[in-house]
């Protein structure tokens, strides 16, 4: 039973094999610190990010190597957007998706996909199904940084739909300890959405702007 689960490394360096669960503690720290709404979510999620863009570029798995270098980007961006303050308050708590994010989610959406096809195709590497899969999960995990960034509920859902997708499709990649990652993300991120939602129903009630 182990060989089956994790055969794969036989064949990969040490330094690899560190790299993924250092990737790893980091990136599930990084959930945890996100479900906590703890600010401690980005500089873990900094050192995760980096690690995975690297692994992932080495695998030639380009999308999930871009999805992570916008992780990168996005962690600075977050990190900046919440320690903002009025005074005393957070500029940015907790908050629904006003119908202007939702316009921008799309677009981000859709503007991913077509990037990430153009990618593959450009590369060549619409070589198997997961190829098709990892567009989507790239689409939708840029969608998901992008509203975590800003402090959206909605944030956690993107993340458990992505993170349920990725539990098969990174062990039919081969990547075993990556995939028991991604079913402990999935609950991580279930809970997170119920704690946010129970914090921001016990704040008062925020005007949705237009």
């Amino acid at each position: 039973m182990i060989d089956y689960f994790f055969a794969q490394y036989k064949d990969y360096s040490t330094l690899m094999v560190s790299l993924e669960l250092i990737a790893i503690f980091f990136g599930l720290a990084s959930v945890w610190f996100a479900k906590k709404d703890n600010i401690l979510v980005f500089p873990t999620g900094l050192v995760s990010t980096s690690i995975y863009a690297y692994l992932l570029w080495q695998w030639e798995l380009l999308g999930d190597s871009m999805i992570n270098v916008y992780y990168f980007v996005m962690s600075l961006y977050g990190w900046y957007h919440w320690t903002r303050k009025k005074g005393d308050e957070v500029e940015f708590p907790i908050s629904w998706t006003t119908r202007k994010d939702k316009g921008y989610s799309m677009v981000i959406f859709v503007a991913t996909i077509i990037f990430v096809v153009f990618v593959y195709l450009y590369f060549g590497k619409f070589t198997t199904w997961y190829s098709y899969v990892d567009t989507l999960l790239t689409a939708l995990f840029f969608v998901g940084m992008w509203l975590m960034a800003k402090r959206k509920i909605e944030n956690w859902i993107f993340w458990i739909i992505g993170d349920f997708i990725s539990i098969p499709l990174y062990f039919a990649k081969g990547y075993t300890f990556t995939s028991l990652q991604y079913i402990i993300f999935t609950i991580i991120a279930f809970y997170g959405y119920l704690e946010w939602k129970k914090t921001l129903n016990s704040s008062p009630k925020q005007e949705l702007q237009k």
